[in-house]
């Protein structure tokens, strides 16, 4: 049993790294469950049993992207406090924010992709969705919780990561509008157009005025501590 669970595993993994060189060559678009089957050497009915569609392939590589981030398994790995909620929430800002100072990068057009999923049938969206609320989630909530423990935040609703979606929909709403040549709106500077939406998210998630002025800003968590890599999803 273990050794036939090894070989599904190994076989999931060629599949990944088939599926990693087809994107990275030909784009989401150009790349077909067909061309990764026969870079992986495999039959497409069999890639099918692994991964049901192109999209469960590409959510994958970007949920194993973000999990060998070494910033973003630092701070997953810290204590859950109102400190790493904030960094929480600085890191996804100026992740999203950022993408407009470089507008032809990978990364860009995974947003587009990601906007084109909810115009479409939204299974790459609810994909990824999935993945990142399991891999950000705990933390997250864990943080709300400590953070209203310790007086530097009030509840705000029944269901924390609730929380946790709407500030990222505020993010990537506000980052669409700046992905054209010509930016939608004129946010002004951007770094103090980044701490206003930092401001405006903590605010909204119900961190307390003082503590929105200790943490935001602050220098982020030594690098010391443990990895949830290995943990994640």
């Amino acid at each position: 049993m273990s050794t036939l669970r090894m070989t599904s595993d190994l076989r999931r993994q060629l599949i990944l790294s088939a599926a990693k060189r087809c994107f990275a060559r030909n784009g989401f678009a150009g790349t077909t469950t067909k061309s990764v089957a026969a870079a992986a050497a495999i039959s497409e009915g069999l890639l099918f049993k692994h991964f049901p569609s192109k999209a469960a392939l590409y959510a994958e590589i970007l949920a194993e992207e973000c999990e060998a981030d070494p910033d973003l398994a630092h701070l997953l790995g810290q204590e859950p406090s109102t400190a790493t909620l904030v960094e929480l929430i600085e890191g996804m800002v100026g992740h999203f924010m950022q993408l407009r100072s470089a507008p032809d990068q990978e990364e860009t057009q995974r947003m587009r992709l990601m906007v084109t999923s909810h115009l479409d049938d939204g299974e790459f969206a609810r994909l990824l969705y999935d993945k990142v609320g399991k891999l950000i989630g705990p933390t997250f909530a864990a943080s709300i919780e400590r953070a209203i423990a310790a007086g530097e935040a009030t509840r705000v609703g029944d269901d924390p990561l609730n929380l946790f979606w709407f500030a990222h929909h505020a993010v990537l709403m506000a980052a669409l509008t700046q992905l054209p040549v010509t930016p939608c709106l004129a946010y002004g500077d951007a770094v103090a157009a980044e701490r206003q939406l930092c401001q405006f998210i903590l605010r909204g998630i119900g961190l307390t005025e003082a503590a929105i002025a200790t943490h935001l800003g602050r220098q982020p968590s030594p690098t010391e501590g443990p990895s949830v890599t290995a943990e994640s999803t």
